[in-house]
């Protein structure tokens, strides 16, 4: 509360966004329309998803805007961040939303529900746009100085145990105890960020 009341009270309309770039990874909480391509029953590209938002149902998983929206908005982005599955040249600049819903930590999370890009496919296409971003501004060092001034956020590991552990259809549950569990998650979660 106290972030987007800061970014709240320091945003002006018209004016540069107070960072280069964001990106966002996660799950169905933040996917802007990065399944509705997939194989997936996690879909959200439909009414009455969007009911509330410009242009109706756009993959997100909720009637208007995401708690990522409303941080781009208050950051000073004009426009929403793109999902990945349609950014394309200059735009990636700003930043990218890779977020997949029914994603998780654990790679077989949410497999039940069809495809979805699992936090590690995420982190994968987050190398492809650090590509994309050297050619575009023209070198790796001007490409890291650019990306060390972005937004980061990431926001998964709820499907880890809605879509994984707590279904019996996965031996999760039986293979580890909860606190063995959570440690599992902790260690992939942070080897995935290196």
């Amino acid at each position: 509360m106290v972030v987007v009341l800061g970014l709240w009270s320091s945003s002006e309309v018209g004016a540069e966004p107070q960072v280069p770039c964001y990106f966002i990874f996660g799950d169905s909480l933040v996917d802007n329309g990065n399944n509705n391509n997939l194989n997936s029953l996690a879909k959200a590209n439909y009414l009455p998803y969007g009911i509330d938002f410009d242009g109706g149902p756009t993959g997100r998983f909720s009637n208007g805007k995401t708690t990522v929206d409303v941080i781009a908005e208050l950051l000073g982005f004009e426009g929403y961040i793109s999902a990945y599955a349609t950014a394309r040249d200059q735009e990636i600049l700003q930043g990218v939303n890779y977020a997949s819903a029914a994603a998780g930590i654990r790679e077989e999370t949410g497999q039940q529900l069809g495809d979805r890009i699992s936090f590690s496919g995420q982190v994968q296409n987050y190398q492809k746009t650090v590509s994309q971003v050297i050619n575009l501004l023209g070198d790796e060092n001007t490409a890291a100085n650019y990306l060390s001034k972005c937004i980061y956020s990431i926001g998964l590991g709820s499907n880890d145990y809605l879509n994984n552990y707590f279904m019996p259809a996965y031996p999760s549950s039986r293979q580890y105890t909860p606190q063995q569990f959570a440690d599992v998650l902790i260690e992939a979660y942070a080897q995935q960020l290196r």
